[in-house]
């Protein structure tokens, strides 16, 4: 049995409008484009991440295509998610930089295990554990959330370079809605491409890193290192467990309000993906892995949900990994570039959210959906961090369990106060026949 079947009977061509499901698939050159473009948005990000913290780069990029790789057979090609670093270990990673390289990889490590754990009991539980934690009201809430808070970070890499911002936008913009067919599916690339190359014109490219690409070797062994657990370090990292597990079901429910089909089953198969993404990831000297939300953003703006794509992307970066001026090369994407991209990526993820609601007929006007509409304004919109011991929690962390967490309690306290209410109500007393409702109810 094939794993993909080719769209519309041979994949060559596609209507302006129709999604391509996990299970199809366009052309083979098609599907390597589409592929490509998927490197394109997550490469800054996933990148970043190890840059920050001292991490190997070329060690992020071979486990993030290995670990891609794993979710994807464990979700049995049915969730197209692309696994790379998450920034929810950035703060951690930077907290224990003094410990060591090896106590730092003993975190990542020991999170990915547990998740893994974690994972499995959802599995055993069901789907319906999910369902309980995260019903549709509070599953597009957290999804909004992550677009929302996601593009308030993207808007502050636009204000250091506003002018390359603003032509990546205007570029992606234009191509989607005036480009036929493939090109204007592939508009993330084409802005991505057009902003990077104005930034290059323009002196805007960062000159460290310039000469950091001129210094790297075409060909390499990716830098392996071995972890260490130590019991301060581990306990420090331990609450990224929850940030993941949130992080993780939202993006996967955006990715099945992306594709159009139910995922909520393969909750667990996802979570335990992620988990040993992570684990070898922190055995081989890696960043902590996550479901990328640019790539989900990517496929509500292309419609090309085909997991063959991500699986291009994956063995791309494998490849890449072995290339450290590929990968120095993809540090040079200016900041700018990854704002406006990322704006606009953010910004169709946040309307995923929304679809979520719309399609599951949220009331708007409940008063309990107001309040987390509320709340997602206010921690995607906020800048303050609150921090518990050594962990800082941003917005978007302490946003999205504060919304898992005060949605049962809200819709309880509102069912209480409608019973003590109906139990108040006065009875009506029966008068006699006639149109008097008291009367009639049971009456022949």
């Amino acid at each position: 049995m094939p794993f993909w079947t080719a769209s519309n009977g041979d994949g060559r061509w596609l209507a302006d409008r129709a999604v391509v499901g996990p299970h199809e698939r366009l052309s083979w050159p098609r599907t390597v484009g589409f592929g490509l473009q998927h490197v394109l948005a997550m490469a800054g990000a996933t990148l970043l991440v190890p840059a920050l913290t001292g991490l190997s780069v070329s060690a992020t990029l071979l486990f993030s295509g290995i670990g891609t790789l794993v979710f994807l057979l464990l979700t049995r090609n049915r969730v197209p998610a692309y696994l790379g670093s998450s920034f929810a270990f950035v703060a951690p990673l930077q907290a224990a930089a003094g410990s060591g390289l090896a106590a730092q990889l003993g975190g990542v490590l020991v999170v990915g295990m547990v998740l893994a754990g974690v994972g499995i009991a959802v599995k055993a539980l069901g789907s319906r554990m999910v369902e309980m934690l995260m019903p549709p009201v509070v599953a597009g809430a957290v999804v909004m959330l992550l677009g929302l808070s996601l593009a308030r970070g993207a808007v502050d890499s636009i204000a250091e370079q506003p002018v390359v911002a603003a032509l990546t936008v205007l570029a992606v913009v234009a191509a989607a809605v005036l480009l036929p067919g493939d090109a204007g599916r592939l508009a993330v690339a084409i802005g991505i491409l057009t902003g990077w190359i104005v930034a290059a014109l323009i002196g805007g490219l960062d000159p460290a890193r310039l000469e950091a690409l001129a210094d790297a070797s075409w060909i390499g062994v990716p830098e392996l290192s071995s972890p260490q657990i130590t019991p301060a370090t581990v306990l420090a990292m331990l609450p990224l467990v929850l940030v993941l597990i949130v992080e993780n079901i939202g993006n996967l429910k955006a990715i099945g309000a992306v594709t159009q089909r139910p995922v909520d089953r393969l909750s667990g198969d996802a979570l335990i993906a992620v988990g040993i993404g992570t684990t070898l990831a922190g055995l081989g000297g890696g960043t902590g892995a996550s479901t990328r939300p640019e790539n989900v953003g990517l496929m509500a703006a292309n419609r090309v949900c085909s997991s063959s794509t991500i699986i291009v992307a994956a063995l791309v970066a494998i490849a890449l990994s072995a290339s450290p001026k590929a990968a120095m090369l993809a540090l040079t994407m200016p900041v700018g570039v990854l704002g406006g991209a990322g704006l606009v990526l953010f910004a169709l993820l946040g309307v995923a959210g929304l679809k979520l609601w719309l399609d599951n007929r949220v009331e708007l006007a409940d008063p309990v959906t107001l309040v987390l509409a509320a709340l997602v304004v206010i921690a995607g919109a906020a800048t303050f961090t609150i921090t518990i011991g050594d962990v800082p929690l941003g917005g978007l962390t302490w946003g999205s369990i504060a919304i898992v967490v005060l949605y049962p309690v809200l819709r309880a306290a509102r069912r209480l106060v409608s019973v003590r209410r109906d139990d108040a109500a006065p009875v009506p007393r029966r008068t006699g026949r006639g149109t008097d409702p008291g009367w009639q109810v049971g009456q022949k």
